[in-house]
């Protein structure tokens, strides 16, 4: 019998789950189909075990450092990677558990399956060989990305893996090869070496962290080395190959490497390939749904949302289009124009939102950028969390808030603030006129606005900063 529903989605990731819960809440008739586990990757196979991981090594590393507090740690410093995976999967299972309770308070209907688009306003939805029929007025496709692969690399996924299968090993390599210094080879790189792994990252491009404000990267790659971890900017892995157990590689820079695992962290492609998208006449360009500022895509009825679209491949964007998707879908339709943060959960955390000191350049933006190190303040002191800097760009003469750039302690949380305020178009002088709790982090966020304005209390004046750095 086939079922009839006002918004079905594809998907119940992020973007997916949050959709149907959003079209739930305004009394909509939803259906939201997984084909694999409730939550999607962000939860599975992401943004979720790799934070519980990263948690278990943050915390294995303070602990190592706790003699610069003063504070002795008897005996041997260890931990069980046993017990370790263990919490992250009941961390996940009980996620799982909340997003179906929360179904059923919406009256929110989960479909289990593969769905695919069977013709206007129809889908195919097959579970252990039986194929069943959904119709809704309204589609919204969810389906998420996929890590990227290398084409003619061994695929024996023991030796040569991706996110998806690291996240969830057994046990730990001696040495990795982390191919990629983008936000998952980072978080890796920091996370493994946090449990005593020898690291190795390769990155094809000038810095790590491409794409975000350069001195992030730079600031990063300097903690990396103090750890022990190696980094090898503009240079490529040209050779591969598994022999006796063992995977050597050959990079572009004539370094040979030996290593017991290689992680492919190169990006994410999207998840559309096998949804039937030429059935109803819908087009991908390298498997991106191309979409307007409502998610609607050049089909009548039809939405793309979160990765599969290709806008900006993060999860809480991916739930935040989720909501804009549904809302035009049911009639109360806006453009979706928001400020989307980045977050990297390194430790120290790296945090970004609004536009880069490249990307204002390009486009012709006159700009002054104000800087703050966080170890200036007394809070980071205090704790002993003193690496780091905000960075603050402003519209030289507008004065406007264009960019906020963060490397240091709970940059993460830091970052909302700018967030908020680049959404409402506000002033660098309207971060600077905010009153932080003392001591915080957070200080250091006001502390850059005003040094933009050239209004910095707790920095020198620059004309004497500039004298010191050339004496």
């Amino acid at each position: 019998m086939e079922q009839v529903f006002d918004i079905a989605i594809i998907g119940s990731g992020p973007g997916g789950y949050v959709a149907g819960l959003k079209a739930g809440q305004l009394g909509a008739k939803v259906a939201v189909i997984e084909a694999d586990l409730l939550g999607g990757t962000c939860l599975n196979r992401g943004c979720i075990p790799s934070k519980a991981l990263l948690s278990s090594a943050e915390l294995l590393h303070r602990i190592r450092t706790a003699k610069d507090l003063g504070v002795s740690v008897e005996g041997k410093v260890g931990f069980d990677w046993t017990a370790i995976q263990a919490r992250k999967d009941r961390v996940l299972a009980r996620l799982r558990s909340g997003i179906k309770g929360l179904f059923a308070a919406r009256n929110v209907t989960l479909v289990l399956g593969k769905a695919s688009l069977a013709g206007p306003g129809r889908l195919v939805v097959q579970t252990d060989g039986q194929t069943r029929t959904i119709s809704a007025k309204k589609i919204i496709i969810a389906s998420g990305s996929v890590p990227a692969t290398i084409p003619g690399w061994p695929d024996d996924q023991h030796y040569v893996c991706t996110s998806d299968q690291a996240l969830h090993w057994k046990d730990l390599p001696g040495k990795v090869l982390i191919v990629g210094g983008g936000v998952i080879g980072c978080e890796f790189a920091c996370m493994l070496r946090g449990f005593g792994v020898d690291v190795t990252v390769v990155e094809m491009l000038s810095g790590l962290l491409p794409g975000m404000e350069p001195g992030l990267g730079r600031a990063l790659a300097a903690v990396f080395a103090k750890r022990g971890i190696k980094v090898f900017l503009d240079t490529k892995v040209d050779e591969l190959k598994i022999e006796d157990g063992i995977v050597r590689a050959r990079l572009s820079n004539g370094q040979a490497l030996e290593v017991d695992r290689v992680l492919v962290a190169t990006g994410r492609r999207p998840n559309t390939a096998g949804l039937g998208l030429d059935r109803i006449g819908l087009d991908a360009e390298k498997g991106f749904v191309k979409v307007n500022d409502r998610m609607q895509t050049m089909v009548p009825d039809v939405y793309c949302i979160g990765d599969a679209n290709g806008r900006c491949m993060l999860a809480h964007a991916a739930s935040a289009q989720g909501i804009c998707a549904v809302e035009d879908a049911l009639g109360h339709g806006k453009d979706m124009r928001l400020p989307i943060p980045s977050a990297v959960y390194t430790f120290p955390q790296v945090a970004s939102v609004g536009l880069t000191s490249i990307q204002a350049k390009q486009q012709g933006l006159p700009i002054k950028v104000g800087y703050f190190p966080i170890g200036h303040l007394g809070k980071a002191q205090a704790s002993g969390e003193e690496e780091g800097f905000v960075l603050v760009i402003r519209h030289r003469q507008e004065r406007t808030l264009l960019g906020v750039h963060i490397i240091g302690a709970h940059a993460t949380e830091l970052i909302g603030a700018a967030v908020a305020l680049i959404g409402q178009d506000a002033l660098a002088d309207d971060l600077g006129r905010m009153v932080f709790a003392h001591p915080t982090i957070g200080e250091a966020v006001k502390e850059a606005a005003e040094d933009s304005l050239d209004q910095a209390l707790h920095l020198p004046p620059r004309k004497l900063i500039r004298m010191l750095a050339e004496a």
